[in-house]
């Protein structure tokens, strides 16, 4: 499954925020962090504050803080913000839908898009941290091996 870029940037986003929910980081800091365009993030994070999820504030140290809750708030929630999540909407039409192949193929797709939201509707930001937590953990481990990956061929 591909997300689009501004719905990853929301993903990333709320994470580094529900991390330390008390902490606010500029948008500079989290743009930083990622890698991202600090402009293109001002947009997602205006969405996320309609959403109720981030707060901006205002003035000297502002930033912003995460508002929503952790262990309730799913992947499936932040991503309907920017995109849709199964089948098209648009009424558009696919070569061969109407044929016996066409509707079998849509019947699986379908299948796909109903477990997509199942599973994405199933994971809290909580377990996403978790997860954030475990990579970062294998970090070292990693970095060693590359290292002595480096040295081998060295």
């Amino acid at each position: 499954m591909r997300l689009q870029t501004a719905t990853r940037i929301a993903i990333f986003a709320v994470l580094e925020l529900a991390a330390e929910p008390e902490r606010q980081l500029s948008a500079a800091e989290i743009a930083s962090r990622f890698g991202i365009s600090v402009n293109h993030l001002a947009k997602v994070l205006r969405t996320l504050g309609r959403a109720g999820l981030v707060e901006a504030l205002r003035g000297v140290g502002g930033g912003y803080r995460f508002r929503g809750n952790a262990k309730r708030v799913t992947l499936l929630d932040v991503i309907l913000l920017f995109e849709p999540v199964g089948p098209a909407a648009d009424g558009s039409r696919e070569p061969g839908q109407d044929t016996p192949d066409g509707r079998a193929l849509r019947r699986v797709l379908n299948e796909i898009d109903d477990i997509a939201r199942a599973t994405l509707s199933s994971i809290s930001l909580a377990t996403m941290l978790k997860l954030v937590g475990q990579e970062k953990s294998q970090e070292p481990l990693r970095r060693a091996a590359r290292r002595a990956a480096v040295d081998v061929v060295g």
